[in-house]
């Protein structure tokens, strides 16, 4: 905490040094070097712990390039070569697999389509389909696929590499901070009017001798500071940072503490910190459309047409639904599966029940599986009901369909499809998250959740949590126009202020609803698990990595949190506004102290 008092301290120290060997009227007085031992160990305590601080904060850009794939498969001179990712240039052609950390960002050629995994570019819970002429992002994983691409942009061009740059470019004073080199810069100026005085009433006036003289500005030099002030400071919030610890919030700046107590805007990501990132069927809203089926039947037919040992967040949500996941395949016998193609969009099982009959059930996308139905035309507009209603709570529609096979071949096209039922998936919102929110509310804490996924879902998410649905899309942000007229008409700035959320943001979007934020003196806290979080968590006058962060946003955070949820704040911003009140009530009390000093050594001087 390098501020204006550490540099009158240094001046006092030279002062110190310079007279230690005696001399004026006590030439055979031993060397006195109390005075500079203090003042040096004084010094040695802040630099210590400015150190330690600035090489913490130091680490995020570092595991955010870390995150980045190391190798690449890459096509020159006709042969296929593995290099490292590094050497990678615009125009490159890579081949890029299941499992694989795309190194670049680049455009799909011909071959299959892939499932990519970029929660850690958009937060988006579900992977994304992409094919041939489609954009993949560098630092995406490959969750289904292979094909090759050429590279479009590598290094701090990509999207990933901007991220770690905002990141890296991030540096800046805190709040705390300010408050001392204010206290420091007021230090400052009364003591030079008071040195100036001093030196105008010893000399021309009073005649006093050199060393003498020298010794009263020395006296007054460092008694006309509050010199303990920045150690003590830092000790007590090394106290509170222990005790933070103890309650889930480990502080890797201890300013933080500060900043926490006086946070009056928390910027929250939604998936993994607001909700529990993990896909969920709500059984209540499930949507029966053939006689003699119930919504048990519904979700079992899911489940036989899912892979009950794939990592699908899909499959997953919907075998978890069953008591037991082994009831997916209970009393039957697989014929084949069909695995999810971007072409069908569908899954599909053909199998043989307990009487020896073939049957086939399927699950995918509701156009889809509405177009395999034999009653299309009748149950058309009823579907599209559902689709919309689900949408508008924020919901994702997944279809589910089954045949009977007579002629018993899995080659056979089956008899008529019946459409079952509309099935809704959801991102849950974490058990903590709402009770959370409305007790930071009363500590006058305002949250706006900040989202990559789509505008529904977060206005849905910020109805269960009781947030509002006050919510924008990222196209706001840019001063694009958009078809709501009370969006074009409210600048930016004013925008963000009245926001509730924003969804479909992208990193430079968090970053730059931090900067503005903070353009309107707000002292603004960002809370995220990602690594689409770590630019703004940086910028941020308070970054608060969750429970199970990644380690580019641990970095960048200036708190991480031991716990799941977001229930440790609402303790932590108690906790560091206690410890503030006790850091204010010793910075008044000492500067008027000093300030008193001051003028009983004027007053000294002068009688």
């Amino acid at each position: 905490m390098w501020n204006p008092l550490s540099w009158v301290m240094e001046a006092a120290a030279i002062m110190a040094i310079a007279l230690a060997n005696g001399g004026g009227s006590q030439p055979n007085k031993p060397p006195d070097w109390q005075d500079f031992i203090g003042i040096i160990t004084l010094l040695v305590i802040n630099s210590t712990i400015s150190f330690i601080e600035e090489n913490n904060a130091g680490n995020a850009a570092a595991a955010l390039m870390a995150r980045l794939a190391p190798k690449a498969k890459i096509l020159r001179d006709g042969r296929w070569t593995e290099e490292d990712a590094a050497i990678l240039v615009p125009g490159d052609v890579i081949s890029i697999k299941l499992g694989d950390i795309i190194p670049a960002d680049a455009r799909l050629l011909e071959g299959d389509p892939l499932k990519i995994d970029q929660s850690a570019l958009t937060g988006e819970s579900l992977p994304a389909t992409k094919g041939p002429g489609d954009g993949v992002y560098s630092g995406s994983t490959v969750k289904q696929g292979e094909i090759e691409a050429v590279v479009i942009a590598t290094g701090v061009h990509t999207f990933f590499g901007k991220a770690a740059h905002l990141v890296d470019s991030t540096n800046q004073v805190g709040h705390f901070q300010k408050v001392l080199t204010a206290i420091g810069n007021f230090c400052i100026c009364s003591i030079g009017v008071g040195m100036f005085i001093e030196i105008i009433v010893m000399y021309p006036i009073q005649h006093r001798a050199y060393r003498p003289g020298i010794d009263n500005l020395l006296v007054l030099l460092i008694g006309g500071i509050p010199i303990a002030m920045p150690t003590v400071l830092s000790v007590t919030m090394a106290i509170g940072s222990h005790r933070l610890s103890q309650q889930g919030a480990i502080t890797k700046r201890m300013t933080a503490i500060e900043e926490m107590a006086g946070m009056d805007v928390l910027c929250s990501d939604k998936t993994g910190t607001l909700t529990l990132n993990k896909l969920t069927v709500d059984k209540n809203l499930v949507e029966v459309f053939e006689r003699g089926i119930t919504q048990d039947q519904v979700i079992l037919m899911a489940a036989r047409a899912s892979r009950t040992e794939n990592q699908d967040a899909i499959d997953t949500a919907i075998v978890g639904m069953l008591a037991d996941p082994k009831e997916a395949r209970a009393g039957i016998q697989e014929v084949h599966f069909l695995p999810f193609n971007p072409t069908d969009k569908r899954t599909a099982l053909t199998y043989i029940d307990a009487d020896g009959k073939m049957h086939r059930v399927s699950k995918g996308a509701p156009e889809q599986i509405l177009h395999l139905a034999h009653n299309t035309s009748e149950i058309e507009r009823r579907v599209h009901a559902v689709i919309d209603k689900f949408a508008e709570r924020g919901l994702r529609s997944l279809a589910v369909a089954y045949q009977e096979v007579p002629d018993g071949r899995k080659e056979s096209p089956g008899g008529p499809w019946h459409f079952a039922g509309l099935m809704p998936l959801f991102d849950p919102p974490r058990h903590d998250s709402a009770e959370t929110i409305r007790r930071a509310l009363n500590l006058g804490v305002n949250v706006k959740m900040i989202t990559g996924d789509q505008l529904a879902i977060g206005k849905s998410t910020g109805r269960r949590l009781g947030m509002g649905t006050n919510m924008y899309p990222s196209s706001a942000l840019l001063g694009q126009k958009n078809s709501d007229e009370s969006i074009s008409a409210l600048p930016v700035d004013d925008l963000i202020e009245k926001a509730d959320g924003f969804a479909g943001v992208f990193p430079e979007h968090k970053y730059e609803i931090v900067k503005r934020l903070q353009a309107r003196k707000h002292i603004c806290g960002m809370t995220g698990d990602g690594v689409n979080d770590a630019p703004a968590l940086k910028k941020a006058d308070i970054g608060i990595a969750v429970a199970d962060a990644t380690d580019a946003a641990r970095s960048a955070s200036d708190i991480v949190l031991t716990e799941p949820g977001l229930s440790v704040i609402i303790s932590a911003v108690l906790t560091s506004r206690a410890i503030f009140q006790r850091m204010k009530n010793y910075t008044v009390c000492d500067s008027v102290l000093e300030y008193y000093f001051l003028l009983f050594c004027l007053c000294c001087i002068y009688g």
